[in-house]
């Protein structure tokens, strides 16, 4: 198995998946999702694979088309995506994905996070670089073999492809998202849930006193509202 693999095992097992946080990160989505294309998801791709992603964490129908209703309204302000770079302790990077209303606030909240746990926070591409940015789909496995799925999909960007108990995942680079969301769709495979993710090309150990510093950073990063996704270059367990 991949890179791919073993990041997604290591995520996995991690507390980002509460639902109060991801019913909060789709909100935002589907607001950027309808300001950018608008409400209709059959002619709106993005809102499309928002909503799947909705369903996955069992959003409730109410709530998602509440919130896709919300978002249709002119007063319904947008949300910028700010990324944010910088260093926890002991020399781990780490990348910020935020959405955001108000970037002041954001900068601020970011900026105490980092300075009150002994990190740094860095300038635009001090750490990105260290990063993949990748797309996946997670698609119904059923009549489905990860083999043959992977074979068919290498034409359209995939790099990685494999089985879980959820169904079967598809990673490729960012720029793929659309290609594959297409032919997904074309051939009637069912998506069960897509998005971005940024894996680190190398990742460090760390001795447990250490992990415990950096772990420090990322709770307080994870708990802010204006966050959506944490990555970092600690090498994490997948036991």
């Amino acid at each position: 198995m991949g890179r791919a693999f073993e990041f997604r095992k290591a995520r996995k097992m991690k507390r980002w998946s509460a639902m109060s946080k991801a019913f909060t990160r789709i909100g935002k989505d589907i607001v950027m999702a309808v300001k950018e294309g608008g409400p209709d998801p059959d002619s709106n791709s993005r809102l499309r694979a928002v909503i799947q992603n909705a369903k996955s964490v069992n959003m409730p129908k109410d709530n998602i088309e509440r919130a896709i209703k919300r978002a249709s309204d002119k007063n319904q302000g947008d949300y910028k995506e700010v990324i944010f770079e910088g260093y926890a302790p002991h020399g781990i990077a780490v990348l910020v994905e935020t959405a955001t209303d108000n970037n002041t606030r954001t900068v601020a909240n970011v900026r105490s996070y980092f300075n009150k746990c002994d990190g740094s926070l860095g300038t635009s591409g001090s750490v990105v670089f260290m990063f993949d940015h990748t797309c996946n789909f997670r698609i119904n496995a059923e009549g489905l073999d990860s083999e043959e799925v992977e074979l068919e999909f290498i034409d359209y960007g995939a790099e990685e492809v494999f089985a879980d108990e959820d169904g079967i995942l598809i990673y490729a680079p960012f720029e793929s998202f659309g290609t594959i969301q297409a032919a997904l769709e074309e051939k009637g495979i069912e998506i069960l849930s897509s998005g971005f993710e940024r894996i680190p090309q190398v990742t460090k150990p760390l001795s447990g006193d250490k992990v415990a510093d950096v772990e420090k950073l990322l709770e307080k990063l994870e708990e802010d509202d204006d966050v959506q996704n944490v990555y970092h270059t600690m090498l994490e367990s997948t036991e």
